[in-house]
């Protein structure tokens, strides 16, 4: 069953204690520029390499962060966030969520404004600690659902110039 944002709270969907407001998911795709993916590859087989994608095309700059990949989406790719030498906005985790509690903590110390998880992940430890250092949090939403939902179809709609 969807919301009305057009988001999945059906039964199988994950259950935080504090599921990401409408607002808050807006405000991440509308504000951010420059977006820190963990796991991004050269591999389009892969979750993070179409969302990477799709929002490299609305505008955003991609920094692609994988231990053993060089490059993806044409980007260097950094083996952590605290190796990528400019300011990130968004930290976007493809990865497991016993993770989440160690990318918070990197997202916190690179100076992110949000950390997000992809639809199937949710920590709420890690979630708690990024919030309670300033972080906006979402958690199980997919970037591109939520784009469609929250910004509406075309490449930059409601994107701040």
């Amino acid at each position: 069953m969807n919301d009305s944002n057009g988001l999945d709270n059906s039964p199988g969907a994950m259950r935080q204690t504090r599921p990401p407001r409408a607002d808050e998911m807006r405000e991440a795709l509308k504000s951010s520029r420059t977006v820190a993916v963990i796991g991004l590859s050269d591999d389009p087989s892969r979750a993070a390499y179409g969302v990477s994608s799709f929002l490299k095309a609305r505008g955003f700059r991609i920094v692609p962060v994988h231990p053993k990949a060089r490059t993806a989406l044409g980007e260097q790719v950094y083996t952590s966030l605290s190796a990528i030498p400019d300011p990130v906005d968004l930290v976007y985790m493809f990865r497991v969520a016993e993770a989440a509690p160690a990318v918070a903590e990197e997202a916190i110390a690179k100076g992110a404004r949000f950390l997000w998880m992809p639809e199937g992940v949710v920590n709420e430890e890690a979630a708690a600690r990024a919030r309670d250092a300033g972080l906006t949090v979402i958690m199980d939403r997919c970037a591109i659902k939520v784009w469609a939902a929250v910004m509406g179809p075309s490449d930059r709609s409601g994107r701040d110039a």
